[in-house]
C-alpha cells in the first residue's frame, strides 16, 4: 500500500463513517454530507493510498483486507487529530451546554455543573432535540448536549462520547378537558385510536420521532402528521386548543396553559437520556458536567427502572445496576 506524507483528516473521516455504517447513504447523513461527495473523498483516498478500501454491489458494502487493515490507523490518526486541536484552544473559553428545552432535568446538571467549577463559564443553549444538537457539536457550535445516544446512527455515535444521565419517564400533555384528563397517569391502551405529536417533520428531533414509533408500534397509537413547531407558551396553549392533538413529552416537561402533563404506565415508558459531546473533547467544565450527572443520578434513583418498564431495543451501553450502586458506563 502506497503512503501519503500528507493526508486530509476528512478522507479519513469519510473512510470511517462508511466502514462503520456499512453503507454509503447512513454515512452520508451521519457526516452531514452529499452521498456524491462522501464517495469522491473515498475514491480519493483510494488513488492517494493506492488501494481499494471498499468492496460495493447494489446490495452491500464490505471492508477489502486493506480497507481492514486501514481501520485502526484511522482510529488513531483521528483521535490524534482531535487531541491537537483540544489541546490548542483557550482553556477558559465558555462551555456551550444545549438543554434541548426549559424546564427539564439537564438544568440541574447544569446547575451542580456550575457550583462544582466557579471559575468556568458554563452557557445554556436550548437546542430542541439531540439530532439537531450532534451536528452543532461536530461542526464545533456546540460542545454539550443531551438526549437519546442510541436514536443516532452509528457513524455519528463514532465521533461522539456519550455518559449515561439517566432514565427519564414518558408523558403525555393533554387538553385539560380531554376525556383521559382526569387520570392521575394514562395507561398507554388508552391512548389507542389517537394521534399523537412526536415532532414528525421536525429535522432537529428525529430520534425524538423513532422513539414514539417504536412505543406506539403495535399499541394502535399513531404519530402525528408533521405540523408546525409551536415556540412558546402561548403558541403552544393556541394550537392546543385548535388541535387538540396529545403531545408526547417527558415527566419533567413544565406545565403548559391549558393542559395537563399525565405519566404514562401500563407499562411505564422510559426514555434513555446520555450527556453527549465530542469524542476526545477535554474541559474543566465537561468534567463538571460529568460529576454532576452521576452525583444527581445517583442521589434521585436516575439509574432505576421501574418493574416492567418500556425501554427501545438496541440501546448501547445502558446500565443494568440498581440504585446504590456505583459507577456509569460511558462509550
Amino acid at each position: 500500500m502506497a503512503s501519503s506524507s500528507d493526508l486530509d483528516p476528512r478522507l479519513l473521516r469519510a473512510f470511517l463513517a462508511v466502514a462503520e455504517e456499512l453503507h454509503f447513504t447512513r454515512a452520508a447523513a451521519g457526516l452531514y454530507v452529499a452521498q456524491q461527495a462522501l464517495s469522491r473523498d473515498i475514491r480519493r483516498l483510494e488513488r492517494e493510498l493506492g488501494a481499494v478500501m471498499f468492496v460495493r454491489t447494489t446490495r452491500q458494502v464490505a471492508l477489502t483486507p486493506d480497507g481492514a487493515r486501514l481501520l485502526p490507523y484511522a482510529r488513531q490518526v483521528l483521535a490524534a487529530h482531535d487531541a491537537l486541536a483540544d489541546a490548542f484552544r483557550a482553556e477558559a473559553r465558555p462551555l456551550l451546554v444545549d438543554l434541548n428545552s426549559p424546564g427539564l432535568a439537564t438544568e440541574a446538571v447544569l446547575a451542580r455543573a456550575r457550583e462544582l467549577a466557579p471559575e468556568q463559564e458554563l452557557m445554556a443553549r436550548y437546542e430542541s432535540g439531540l439530532t439537531w444538537a450532534a451536528g452543532e457539536i461536530l461542526a464545533g457550535r456546540l460542545d454539550v448536549s443531551f438526549g437519546w445516544y442510541g436514536g443516532l446512527g452509528a457513524a455519528l455515535r463514532a465521533r461522539l462520547d456519550a455518559q449515561f444521565v439517566r432514565y427519564e419517564p414518558m408523558a403525555v400533555i393533554l387538553p385539560e378537558d380531554h376525556p383521559l384528563a382526569g387520570l392521575a397517569e394514562v395507561p398507554l391502551d388508552a391512548l389507542a385510536g389517537e394521534r399523537i405529536y412526536a415532532g414528525a417533520g421536525n429535522d432537529r428531533t428525529v430520534e425524538w420521532t423513532d422513539l414514539a414509533t417504536r412505543l406506539f408500534a403495535g399499541r394502535g397509537i399513531a404519530v402525528a402528521p408533521p405540523a408546525p413547531l409551536a415556540v412558546g407558551k402561548e403558541e403552544f396553549r393556541r394550537l392546543m386548543a385548535k388541535n387538540r392533538t396529545p403531545v408526547l413529552a417527558v415527566v419533567d416537561f413544565p406545565q403548559m396553559p391549558g393542559c395537563v402533563l399525565r405519566p404514562l404506565t401500563d407499562p411505564v415508558p422510559l426514555s434513555p437520556v446520555w450527556l453527549v459531546s465530542r469524542r476526545g473533547l477535554r474541559h474543566p467544565g465537561l468534567d463538571a458536567l460529568r460529576k454532576a450527572a452521576a452525583e444527581i443520578g445517583a442521589r434521585e434513583g436516575w439509574h432505576a427502572r421501574p418493574p416492567g418498564a418500556w425501554l427501545p431495543e438496541g440501546e448501547p451501553g445502558l446500565p443494568t445496576h440498581r440504585p446504590g450502586a456505583s459507577g456509569l458506563p460511558t462509550s
